[in-house]
């Protein structure tokens, strides 16, 4: 009777409580449900203006000729698709020092509040009799608060994110290889479109003046004829003549032309900006290299796509390192401290700590499928990996035959463009006032301009082989990849490492083949000790970039001074690098100016730039201070 009174009076309050909450439930519900929104039209316009307007921010405005270099170094410094893989590749740096602290044991701080309407109790009964043993009782207060802190630590999952750890790591080096790559093939875009475009600016004001002329000599054709001074066949021939030389003008010169919009566009600048380019002196073509067997070695240990694979090699071996890991015991520790402010507690604070091993045995029977995975992922590795080497090797043997052509075309346009030339003098001279002997003046001088546009293309076809083979090889094209140089600095940056470039042709050096020494970095003349640390670290992140390895304890001293003298407003930033070892002491100075009381970074940036002045410097010295590196000459 009793248990029917309450089942009852249960159902009776659900009731209620029901009826009471139901229209508020359905409310709440309401208002969660979600419908497909469009995006409005003023909200597509804000994105627009905001997207462009961030697209060409903080770019400095062309103010005169460009040059090759400064095309560089805009390309390198405003295209949006190498800020997306510098992104990617800071991205993938800060997801690395994030999986860093996943191997820290957790650490949980909470605190709650709890209250009820009523008391809680309870009683007890007898197991064997059934006989209700106490009378209801509570030992919690309606309200209370609670704070603990609790450490624990799984020794599965610090093994887990060990592993995770370093396969970021390299997921971050494969960015950077992913980036390299992404920079070879901007330099290759802008050396192709920069020598085209230069090529069909040189040639503008004569092919218009020609053609002007063209048009003359057709409208003074038509007069003729329609005036029966000479025969129509003869004046349509004399058009037809005139009208195929002008056709083939306007071909070329189309050819030409697209590349200075393909030119803007690798450099980012806004739609509407007029520029010209700087009529930068031809460079003397090197000869083609012949030590085939040493240039594909060099590729296939320098190419991005083959370190990207390396890398990637390494993360499969983790993730099954990973696998194994999870077949062994997990041992878990935890150790807390608690309070609780329930007054019926006897205890209020106290700490408790606890060890556990737990083994899912089941996973054993995984171990053959796991051992089979394993060297099933070795097996298409390897073979992803020899087909890419397969066709980098071919690639490098293509890039040598493809510039031996170019060059040799170059050779052959010069020498036509030169005889076209005097075809056309000889034409001039022997202009009489007959119309067949302007024609032949025009025409001359036509296929005069011809024979410049052909000269030029196989002359920008020459620079776009010589780059795609320096390219094949796997060369960065920059010693240091300009990270925090302005435009000037990152311009006169790629001068000098292109200057070298032209004047080593193939002569280029690769220590990937012997042993190097390693440096030790010192800066001085820096009084702020955590600008002095921060300038230290910048400094190892972008030698070991560039192939030269850093080792504080035992490197060869690779010192950065710097010594400022104030005038004028200005101040003169003097950094001398050094090198000193058993062997050699060799030293260079790098001199900028900069503002009074400049910023931290400007003192960073302005020894990034003198770090990057003197690579070539410190390798050499590098060699000169260890007989037993033997870099490979090309």
């Amino acid at each position: 009777m009793k248990a029917l009174l309450n089942k009852r009076f249960f159902t009776g309050t659900a009731t209620r409580a029901w009826r009471f909450n139901a229209p508020i439930f359905c409310l709440v519900l309401g208002g969660c449900s979600v419908s497909p929104q469009l995006a409005t039209q003023d909200e597509v316009r804000d994105r627009v203006a905001a997207d462009t307007a961030q697209m060409f921010e903080n770019q400095v405005a062309i103010s005169a000729p460009i040059t090759l270099d400064e095309a560089l170094a805009r390309a390198l410094k405003y295209n949006l698709d190498y800020r997306l893989k510098n992104m990617e590749s800071a991205l993938a740096l800060g997801l690395n020092e994030l999986s860093k602290f996943d191997m820290l044991p957790r650490v949980l701080a909470s605190a709650g509040y709890s209250r009820r309407n009523n008391d809680s109790g309870g009683s007890s009964y007898g197991i064997e009799d059934g006989l209700e043993s106490l009378r209801p009782s509570s030992s919690q207060e309606k309200s209370y608060h609670t704070e603990n802190i609790e450490f624990s630590w799984n020794s599965l999952d610090f093994g887990v994110s060990y592993y995770r750890a370093r396969q970021q790591a390299d997921q971050y080096l494969i960015a950077e290889e992913r980036r390299r790559k992404v920079v070879q093939g901007l330099f290759q875009d802008v050396r192709a479109s920069y020598w085209r475009a230069l090529g069909a600016q040189r040639l503008e004001q004569q092919v218009n003046a020609t053609i002007e002329r063209i048009d003359r000599a057709l409208e003074q054709s038509r007069e003729a004829e329609s005036q029966q001074i000479i025969a129509p066949v003869t004046a349509l021939n004399y058009q037809r003549a005139l009208l195929d030389a002008a056709y083939m003008l306007n071909k070329r010169r189309q050819d030409l032309a697209y590349a200075k919009s393909e030119l803007a566009a690798l450099m980012n600048v806004p739609s509407g900006v007029t520029f010209s380019l700087a009529d930068t002196k031809e460079h003397a073509l090197p000869a083609a290299p012949d030590n085939i067997n040493q240039l594909e070695e060099m590729a296939l240990l320098q190419r991005p796509e083959l370190r990207e694979e390396d890398f990637r090699k390494r993360i499969t071996a983790d993730e099954t390192r990973k696998q194994i890991l999870s077949l062994f015991p997990a041992i878990n520790f935890n150790y807390g401290f608690f309070q609780d402010s329930n007054k019926y507690l006897y205890n209020n604070e106290w700490s408790q700590g606890g060890i556990s091993l737990s083994w899912n045995l089941m996973k054993l029977a995984s171990i053959p499928s796991l051992n089979d995975s394993r060297e099933e992922q070795e097996k298409a590795d390897t073979a992803r990996r020899m087909a890419l080497s397969m066709a980098i090797l071919t690639q490098v043997r293509i890039s040598i035959e493809r510039y031996r052509l170019a060059a040799s075309e170059f050779n052959l346009a010069d020498k036509a463009a030169g005889v076209d030339h005097r075809l056309s003098q000889y034409a001039r001279d022997a202009l009489s006032s007959k119309m067949d002997s302007e024609l032949e003046v025009i025409r001359t001088e036509a296929k005069a301009l011809l024979g410049d546009y052909q000269r030029a293309n196989a002359y920008a076809n020459s620079q776009i082989a010589f780059g795609r083979l320096y390219n094949t090889l796997g060369f960065d094209p920059l010693p240091y990849d300009g990270e925090g140089l302005d435009l000037a600095q990152l311009t006169e940056l790629i001068s000098e490492h292109q200057a070298q470039l032209q004047n080593n042709s193939f002569s280029l050096k690769s220590h990937l083949f012997g042993h190097q020494a390693d440096v030790s970095i010192r800066v001085q003349g820096i009084d702020d000790p955590v600008l002095k640390n921060s300038m230290t670290e910048q400094l190892v992140t972008m030698l070991e970039r560039n192939d030269i390895k850093v080792n504080q304890a035992s490197g060869t001293p690779l010192t950065f001074s710097l010594s400022r003298n104030d005038a004028n407003g200005l101040q003169k930033a003097l950094w001398l690098v050094t090198m000193d070892s058993k062997e050699v002491s060799n030293s260079m100075e790098y001199e900028t100016t900069l503002p009074q009381n400049a910023r931290a970074s400007t003192y960073e940036a302005s020894l990034l730039a003198a770090a990057s002045a003197s690579l070539s410097s410190t390798r050499n010295w590098l060699s000169q201070s260890l007989p037993t590196a033997q870099p490979l000459e090309m």
